[in-house]
């Protein structure tokens, strides 16, 4: 016989999971984390949300077991509690994708995708091929995500030039040869945009089909160090 109350109090800790994905801006916030730890500061920035905002949104998903922190000094560093986070955060995308038709609409707006522009008007590669053009010496791989995000994880190989920076530092890249541009992941704007810049000035160009999230969670060799 079902002991209803303890049933529900069960399903009681799986709403708290649920509860704590319930809002855009601390998904936007495991997003930032599944590249790597940063501090409540660097949260708050690159989400453009007010400081005691982020910080709020972080002990939410703190209270949920979501995120971990460590401090150093006067600092709190933030990250994700564990690769399965970063695995529930893909598979909600991917629910939402499957099953809500406005996503597609958004996903598009969001990426600068146009009329019936489909994904791949520009080239795109898989993670299997861009490993075969690396090791054949056909490409160049560029990360276009910004420069404290390189430092926490890339892929080995890839030339750090955040896609800000990039109109002015085209100089350091060959013209002989196809620039592979990646950033966050599936739906991260900065390849795009890239890609888009580098076509237009002359370059051969194509970008990851998805991003560091994917590579990562596919067990992949990731690199660490300074831009």
């Amino acid at each position: 016989m079902v002991d209803r109350a303890a049933k529900t109090a069960l399903f009681d800790q799986f709403a708290r999971i649920g509860k704590a994905l319930g809002n855009a801006s601390r998904l936007e916030l495991l997003d930032l984390l599944a590249q790597g730890e940063r501090t409540v500061e660097e949260l708050a920035d690159a989400a453009s949300l007010p400081l005691s905002t982020a910080s709020a949104h972080l002990q939410t998903l703190k209270r949920a077991h979501l995120v971990s922190t460590r401090r150093a000094g006067t600092r709190i560093h933030y990250s994700l509690a564990g690769d399965d986070v970063a695995l529930l955060y893909v598979g909600l995308r991917a629910v939402a994708q499957s099953h809500l038709p406005d996503t597609e609409a958004a996903r598009r707006v969001h990426l600068g995708l146009t009329g019936a522009e489909p994904d791949a008007a520009v080239e795109e590669i898989g993670r299997e091929e861009l490993l075969r053009r690396l090791r054949a010496e056909q490409v160049v791989l560029l990360d276009v995500r910004p420069a404290p995000e390189y430092a926490n994880g890339h892929i080995p190989a890839a030339v750090s030039i955040p896609v800000e920076e990039l109109p002015d530092r085209l100089a350091e890249l060959p013209a002989d040869r196809t620039i592979v541009a990646y950033c966050r992941g599936r739906y991260c704007v900065f390849a795009y945009d890239a890609v888009r810049l580098l076509r237009a000035r002359g370059y051969p160009a194509a970008r990851l089909a998805d991003g560091m999230l994917e590579w990562r969670l596919a067990g992949l060799p990731v690199a660490a160090s300074a831009a």
